[in-house]
């Protein structure tokens, strides 16, 4: 049965090797680590899993392939639930008794549903939660000169996108 130190013998001899083959596989560095912490946290919650194993390298390899392969499906199934519901718009505005206001309201709402989730995200802390470029470079883990550009392109997409509403209306 595997113990403690066993562990540590086992992240010296093989954590470089299973480092290299993770981030060939995933691309990212920060999901490597994350699933080469999951594998051994693993192993030191069952340590009886390394019992009669004769190629500790092939075990762990087969191992963090399949801790890999399950972060992708679990990412996939999430980003695919995101996208069809980031693609439903949402009601953010109120109701209104005059039609061509609620038209102009639905328009609004599709043509913030068109713009990237990124540039979504700016617009509507900005617009909606009256957050400031820093507040929102905070929230979101940017820089404040990002999420400015981020917000300006947003807003320059929805005047696009509206443009023939107000040509209308004018």
């Amino acid at each position: 049965m595997a113990t403690a130190p066993d562990l540590a013998r086992l992240y010296d001899d093989h954590a470089q090797a299973l480092f290299a083959f993770l981030l060939n596989f995933t691309r990212a560095e920060a999901d490597t680590r994350d699933v080469l912490q999951e594998l051994f946290l693993k192993l030191a919650s069952r340590p009886a899993l390394l019992d009669g194993v004769r190629d500790e390298r092939g075990f762990l390899l087969r191992l963090a392939h399949n801790l890999a392969v399950d972060l992708v499906r679990r990412r996939s199934a999430r980003d695919h639930a995101h996208d069809r519901l980031a693609a439903e718009p949402v009601t953010l505005f109120a109701g209104a008794a005059d039609p061509d206001e609620q038209g102009l309201r639905r328009l609004l709402a599709q043509a913030l549903v068109e713009l990237p989730p990124a540039q979504r995200a700016v617009v509507h802390l900005k617009l909606w939660e009256g957050m400031t470029f820093e507040e929102i470079a905070l929230l979101l883990d940017l820089s404040p000169n990002t999420a400015a550009s981020r917000y300006r392109y947003g807003l320059d997409k929805l005047r696009q996108r509206l443009r023939p509403l107000y040509e209308e209306i004018k």
